[in-house]
């Protein structure tokens, strides 16, 4: 069987893309959360020297021998990772690189980087989103697990709430936008999930359950709170309001097939503007109050894993180690 390494920071984000891609190649996955010391993780990764000084101890526990078969990185620091290991490998370790490395795609085998990036290269892969693992059997087995909010009214309106990032202040200005969003959609009553991240500014995720004080609702903050239900949002929402800082998220929700929207309150920086007009432009991202428009749910991992599959000439090894031609 195929032997994969799925490497990261540990940022949500970041593992879950690799995670993803490295369960849509197939083979048995293994996860690497990787931290290189400085000045390495300032620099990364562009700045190999030093071989294994590059990484804590941890990190270098994990960084050897036996190589897999292939290795999936997302982020800077993973791709400090996946170029390195590209060399030592002797070119029998094929190398996915997931986000832009900021440096020649060259060092990698592919790479694969969101359209708004605006990479071009002659292995590089551009879906309009995030890789995520959304998709019918895993929103199934989400309600299944939690089913506890199938007694919640309809239309459920799950709110995601990302944080702050460059360009993109989640100010008081924004947070009156998406209050007002948040009337819109439950004027005819229903019910609210609301969910945090780890960004989210403290109080923003109380502000919204306490706006919403009249609906049933579910708020989570952190693990205070228990299991985070955010699958379980996905699964159940019947409309889902996320903030407009992140490209993860509103690249799962675009992938559920109910209608999706965000709130803004200032123009966006440009790559995130490019990234929600093509949303907007293919139907999966729409106003609150406008009519709708049927879109099919936003899925590109399988068809990312099927290019990189055929860009690597990637064959499917059986328990015994023979190749499945399949």
């Amino acid at each position: 069987m195929n032997t994969i390494w799925a490497l990261s920071d540990g940022s949500a984000g970041n593992r879950r893309q690799a995670l993803a891609l490295a369960q849509a190649m197939g083979g048995e996955a293994r996860e690497l959360v990787l931290s290189a010391r400085l000045p390495w993780s300032w620099l990364a990764p562009r700045l190999t020297w030093g071989g294994r000084l590059a990484w804590d101890a941890r990190s270098r526990a994990q960084l050897a021998p036996p190589w897999p078969d292939l290795l999936i990185g997302c982020g800077r620091q993973a791709a400090l990772a996946t170029r390195m290991l590209r060399r030592r490998g002797d070119g029998r370790v094929r190398v996915v690189q997931i986000l832009d490395p900021r440096a020649d795609p060259r060092h990698w085998d592919v790479v694969i980087a969101p359209r708004h990036d605006g990479l071009v290269a002659g292995n590089a892969l551009s879906p309009l989103g995030s890789l995520h693992p959304v998709d019918d059997g895993w929103l199934a087995d989400a309600r299944v697990a939690w089913a506890v909010f199938a007694h919640l009214p309809a239309p459920r309106i799950g709110v995601l709430l990302g944080g702050p990032r460059r360009g993109v202040a989640l100010d008081r200005a924004w947070q009156r936008a998406l209050l007002r969003d948040l009337s819109r959609l439950l004027a005819a009553g229903g019910s609210a999930l609301i969910v945090a991240s780890r960004r989210t500014p403290p109080g923003l995720a109380e502000r919204c359950a306490a706006e919403l004080a009249t609906y049933p609702q579910v708020l989570w903050r952190g693990a205070q709170d228990g299991a985070n239900p955010y699958p379980g949002v996905l699964a159940w929402a019947d409309r889902l309001l996320v903030s407009a800082d992140s490209v993860n998220m509103l690249s799962e929700a675009a992938a559920v097939g109910v209608p999706v929207h965000t709130a803004i309150a200032a123009p966006l920086p440009p790559r995130l503007a490019r990234f929600h007009a093509a949303l907007r432009a293919g139907g999966w991202l729409v106003d609150a109050g406008l009519p709708l428009a049927a879109s099919a749910p936003l899925r590109e991992t399988a068809g990312i894993a099927a290019q990189v599959r055929a860009r690597l000439g990637w064959q499917q090894k059986t328990e015994g180690g023979a190749l499945d031609a399949r």
